[in-house]
């Protein structure tokens, strides 16, 4: 009688349908684990909650809530965990789907005026492709944020409430990490002269514009690299 061929202590043929198997398995748990844009989708839509009142939860702009939707732009590790305090879910539910670089260029707007804020999400969001933007009305969120992560452009209103000026949140963001660029926003021209006094890398005229953003993009004193852009 003709020996079959074994493979691993089976016969060749079984072994091969093992291997098969295995291997469409494997496919079809890769197929299915969901991605972060899915998970999130998956816990908004449990809460009951729109696109624009999750972006208003979070202080983002809904376009940011749509892109991270379609896994088109990823949040950084402090926002998926402010997410997931938001939605309700296990934060490693949330990190356990992100996939991809959590390193994307961290930039901030800080004005006291939510409609500029509103205004100039999305446009730097635009000039600016994948990196995480985030606004704050105050500039105390702001240095707590900055503590947080790594920020490496900052657009401030030289006007700021509880601060005197943003010439202040330009020193304590400064001091907490000396590469982060900052631009001041004014509605004043008269402004620039003291603007030009700290690190600044420039000035910029209000309203927010997208030539302008990149205009800007390219005196920062301390560049940075993302998305195959130079800035």
């Amino acid at each position: 009688m003709k020996r079959q061929p074994v493979f691993c202590g089976f016969p060749l043929e079984f072994a091969f349908r093992l291997m098969y198997n295995e291997t469409i398995l494997k496919n079809e748990v890769k197929r299915v684990k969901r991605s972060f844009g899915e998970a999130l989708l998956a816990a908004r839509r449990q809460n009951g909650m729109s696109q624009q009142q999750l972006a208003d939860a979070l202080f983002v702009n809904r376009s940011s809530v749509a892109n991270w939707e379609a896994d088109r732009r990823l949040p950084d590790s402090l926002m998926i965990a402010k997410i997931a305090e938001v939605l309700g879910v296990e934060a490693t539910e949330l990190f356990d789907a992100s996939k991809g670089d959590l390193e994307s260029p961290v930039v901030i707007i800080v004005d006291d005026s939510k409609i500029i804020l509103t205004g100039g999400l999305p446009i730097i969001e635009k000039a600016i492709p994948k990196a995480t933007v985030v606004g704050f009305t105050k500039p105390s969120q702001a240095v707590e944020y900055a503590k947080a992560n790594r920020v490496s452009l900052a657009f401030l209103d030289i006007e700021l409430g509880a601060y005197s000026n943003g010439l202040d949140l330009c020193k304590t963001l400064v001091d907490i990490n000396p590469h982060t660029n900052i631009v001041f926003l004014t509605a004043f021209g008269e402004y620039s002269i003291d603007a030009w006094k700290t690190e600044a890398s420039g000035f910029m005229l209000k309203p927010i514009t997208e030539e302008g953003v990149k205009s800007q993009l390219k005196k920062l004193r301390h560049p940075f690299v993302f998305g195959g852009y130079d800035a």
